[in-house]
């Protein structure tokens, strides 16, 4: 009996996928997480922008080559062997389910501007638990169904984003800016060094397109096209964005906001502005989530295929979704989002994306090493193996540093996870070969 075939997201849909992964949450909550170090982020921002687009530019080069289901996780098993391809879905499918939690924490972080009674921890928790399960739904009824949701949300959300961007530098104050520049305690150059570990979580999500190859139309041509325009998209937003809040609100008021758009817009128009920044946040994320999620029950399907990951995983569902597996890493959500409660949101979301990022550098590090290994054994010549070459030693430069400027202790607990995965390899290995013999 065939598997049901999913639907297909066209090159605008892909896009508006790429680029509201990035801009997900990244843009409404982020500015409070740099506010820790200073405006010195600002070189922060340009360090990463230039690895995003180094690391757009491999996903964009390896699908036209071949694009396959599981993006990150096929290109590091076709290269380096099916162990290495383990430890790449291993380290992505849990980078982005524990992103996942942060990104519903800040649906519930937003809405409490408007219901401030869900500011109380076991309020907000209850919240966030809803919009867990209520997506996790929602995504197995289809991939279209999540184009067409990240399209909506992601254009609705750019009003009010934009017109910070623009209209803020009325109200930027060069002095106050200034003041802020590192308030860290650290050296500038590990300041941004932090900075740009932190601004990372801003281009999470760059591989979007590579990794749901199975669920968009032309995928030759429309995965490097949507990568590119999708970061594009990102990072001038991003950068923009970012520089006039550091400007508006004070370091010490911004590091601990739950919702620093929404205090930006209070400063500039009032209460109402409020109002409208927090809606368009909370339908931003939701569509961010409802992408984050299409990501982990696809890199998890291409695993299972392959009998490196558990085979319920691939299991699909009458709309062509793998739904028992988005529903296990429902629970598995859940289960974070009690584990890591704190008293305030922007430090549990802060605990939750620098977890989330040290465990996906490591299938970026993996997918720049690929680009590396196969120009080199496709002989390819000139510009094209130059250019090839250097884009993937400027990805793999960019993620060591990222990695230098993490904290050392959560640094420590994803090496430990990433060491974890080679006890559960075995398991999976006669799986895998078994299913190699199959195919």
């Amino acid at each position: 009996m065939s598997q049901p075939a999913p639907q297909k997201m066209g090159l605008t849909m892909a896009t508006m996928l790429v680029a509201g992964n990035m801009i997900g949450t990244g843009v409404f909550l982020l500015p409070a997480n740099l506010a820790t170090v200073g405006s010195i982020s600002s070189f922060g921002w340009l360090i990463a922008t230039a690895g995003a687009i180094a690391l757009g530019l491999v996903f964009a080069r390896l699908s036209q080559i071949n694009p396959q289901p599981g993006g990150p996780y096929a290109y590091a098993r076709d290269t380096f062997g099916n162990y290495i391809g383990f430890v790449s879905n291993y380290a992505y499918w849990f980078g982005n389910w524990i992103g996942n939690v942060a990104i519903a924490l800040v649906v519930t972080g937003y809405l409490s501007h408007l219901w401030p009674w869900l500011e109380g921890i076991y309020p907000r928790l209850g919240f966030t638990l809803a919009v867990i399960w209520l997506l996790s739904l929602a995504n197995a009824r289809g991939a279209r169904w999540i184009g067409a949701l990240e399209t909506g949300t992601l254009l609705l959300a750019l009003i009010p984003i934009l017109s910070i961007a623009i209209a803020g530098w009325w109200w930027f104050d060069a002095t106050l800016f200034k003041t802020g520049w590192n308030v860290s305690g650290m050296e500038d150059s590990a300041a941004i060094s932090r900075s740009a570990s932190i601004a990372l979580w801003a281009f999470m999500g760059v591989e979007s397109a590579a990794v749901s190859a199975d669920v968009i139309d032309n995928p030759k041509r429309n995965i490097p096209l949507a990568t590119l325009m999708g970061l594009a998209l990102a990072a001038v937003i991003y950068i923009s964005c970012s520089l006039v809040i550091m400007g508006i609100v004070p370091m010490e008021q911004l590091r601990d906001s739950s919702a620093p758009f929404a205090d930006v817009a209070q400063l500039m128009v009032g209460p109402w502005g409020v109002v409208v920044i927090a809606l368009c946040a909370i339908f931003k994320s939701i569509g961010a989530l409802g992408g984050w999620m299409l990501l982990v029950g696809q890199s998890a399907k291409a695993a299972a295929e392959d009998g490196l990951f558990p085979r319920v995983f691939c299991k699909l569902n009458r709309h062509g979704m793998p739904g028992t597996g988005l529903m296990i890493v429902a629970v598995l959500m859940s289960l974070l989002l009690f584990v890591t409660s704190s008293p305030t949101l922007a430090r549990q979301f802060d605990q939750l994306t620098n977890i989330a990022v040290l465990l996906t550098i490591i299938p970026y590090l993996f997918s720049a090493g690929a680009l590396a290994a196969t120009t080199l054994e496709r002989n390819e010549t000139g510009l094209l193996r130059a250019g090839c070459l250097l884009t993937a030693a400027g990805a793999v430069a960019y993620c060591l540093y990222a990695l230098l400027g993490a904290d050392a202790q959560l640094l420590a607990y994803a090496t430990v996870a990433l060491l974890f995965s080679a006890a559960l390899y075995p398991f999976f290995r006669q799986r895998m070969l078994d299913a190699a013999k199959g195919g």
